[in-house]
């Protein structure tokens, strides 16, 4: 299938979100569509499937010109959208995700259960995916079920596969597994547009690139032809400089200490101190308790043993919940903005004012306007948050955007410890370095930051020395000066490594 997408505009309340954008997808490639959080990737992704009626501009496939008023019919013409955020329904079963809204019905009405099932069967088998066909998704991993979703499309026979972020979620070797998937299907002449801010995967698996920014169409390119450092050029329109521009910073005292803290079922003695003025990275596979780890110190989850102090004073656990920790000056960025870390359909006003009400009420508790309004402006300007206004709401922000705004509700109330779970998922590079500036910022403040990334150029990049968890336990601790990606990855699955 060869897709030619040509000058496609489009825009929302007057606010141009498309101008004259381009893309071409010949047969057969994994196509890299690139830009930054808010360039208009997906908004032309989905004027391709039918969710957004395009302005002006033409779509032809294999020389055809269409124009899709609803993904069925995208998928119907062979072109089908992973997107980032799932659409499994958990409930269910392979199978019957497979077959949502495809159910096959014989004679009378009756469900073909058993053609269905062998049909699901025999697309697990063609995706090498060993996978019982009755297995409910609610027991499956999310790169599993991101891999359920690819099977949807090779059901439906699709031509073209968009994929949104598809690793974002994924361990090393889920990705592995989707590359393999990718390749398959490619020597089949199915082709991909694959959409990612992960550099090293565009280079990986991807033929052809391209930018796009601030809606507009920048360039083409074979990746054999073009360096990451020319990608970003295009990107964010100049030169990005060093990425990770960690400086050092005298580190004070010992700002939390956790020892031999176990939660029975997820993780067991994990002992760690972080002082002032230190980042210090927590890596590890997905699934090894991290988060877990994270949210038992913020109060979240209710510890079974060990103990926590702060700033040298012990934290009577069994009393010990996130409004607890708020006030011991603890703050905690979820890795799930969407649902934990923002009130995604309110307004970046109302967010901000859900965790700095002192800053904005009087001694009545009651909210004044102008000191509302004085701290949204403020937070705009600081965070380069880009909006309309302060009424603007969060879910109409791009990933980088929102993000922004969860650090800025946080970092009005002054946290003297800072819990960063996946800071920049999902966050383009110039959005990622603005982010990286913050932390920075931050313990040159005296501020004790603990980052746990899934990225492990940004754990070097970023920490003063790294925790590595596995299986729940700690597996190892690195100092910045010893630390590589072999190091982190051998502890992280069970080899040896020195460690402090």
């Amino acid at each position: 299938m060869h897709i030619t997408m040509k000058d496609i505009s489009k825009s929302f309340d007057g606010v141009l979100v498309l101008d004259k954008a381009n893309l071409v997808v010949a047969s057969g490639e994994v196509h890299a569509l690139l830009g930054e959080n808010g360039a208009g990737k997906s908004s032309l992704m989905k004027v391709l499937t039918g969710v957004y009626a395009k302005d002006s501009g033409t779509i032809e496939i294999d020389g055809r010109d269409v124009n899709f008023s609803h993904p069925k019919q995208a998928e119907k013409n062979g072109i089908y959208f992973v997107y980032q955020e799932l659409n499994s329904v958990l409930d269910m079963t392979i199978e019957e995700n497979l077959f949502l809204g495809r159910e096959q019905i014989g004679a009378f009405g009756v469900l073909q259960q058993k053609t269905m099932m062998q049909q699901t069967q025999e697309v697990l088998d063609a995706l090498d995916l060993h996978l019982h066909p009755r297995t409910y998704l609610r027991d499956m991993s999310v790169g599993q079920r991101q891999l359920v979703e690819i099977a949807k499309a090779f059901l439906v026979n699709a031509k073209t596969i968009i994929l949104d972020e598809p690793t974002a979620a994924l361990t090393e070797n889920e990705t592995a597994k989707l590359f393999s998937i990718i390749k398959v299907l490619q020597k089949k002449g199915v082709s991909f547009i694959y959409i990612s801010h992960r550099m090293e995967e565009i280079f990986k698996i991807c033929d052809r690139v391209t930018v796009m920014r601030d809606g507009k169409y920048i360039g083409t390119a074979e990746t054999a032809a073009i360096t990451s450092e020319e990608l970003v050029r295009m990107m964010i329109g100049r030169e990005l400089g060093n990425l990770f521009q960690k400086q050092t910073v005298a580190q004070g005292s010992v700002a939390l200490k956790v020892s031999h803290l176990t939660k029975n079922g997820m993780f067991f003695d994990v002992s760690f101190e972080v002082h002032e003025g230190e980042i210090l990275g927590v890596a590890g596979l997905i699934g090894a308790a991290r988060s877990e780890i994270m949210k038992t110190i913020y109060g979240a989850y209710r510890a079974d043993s060990g103990s926590i102090a702060i700033h040298g004073a012990p934290v009577p656990l069994k009393r010990y919940t996130p409004r607890k920790a708020r006030m011991y000056g603890i703050g905690f960025i979820t890795e799930d903005r969407k649902d934990e870390g923002l009130m995604i359909n309110e307004s970046i006003m109302a967010n901000l004012d859900l965790t700095n009400f002192p800053l904005i009420a009087n001694a009545r508790g009651i909210i004044q306007t102008k000191r509302e309004k004085k701290l949204s402006a403020d937070a705009i300007a600081k965070f380069k948050i880009s909006c309309r206004n302060r009424n603007h709401i969060c879910n109409h922000l791009s990933g980088g955007n929102q993000q922004k705004v969860v650090f800025a509700k946080w970092l009005y109330a002054n946290p003297r410890i800072l819990i960063l779970d996946e800071p920049t998922r999902g966050v383009d590079v110039g959005a990622k370095q603005e982010i990286y500036t913050i932390m920075t910022n931050l313990v040159k403040q005296g501020v004790a930051i603990i980052m746990v990334s899934s990225e492990l150029p940004e754990v070097l990049g970023m920490s003063d020395r790294i925790l590595v968890i596995r299986e729940g336990k700690v597996a190892g601790m690195l100092l910045r000066s010893e630390a590589t990606q072999e190091k982190i990855m051998t502890l992280a699955t069970g080899g040896k490594a020195h460690a402090e």
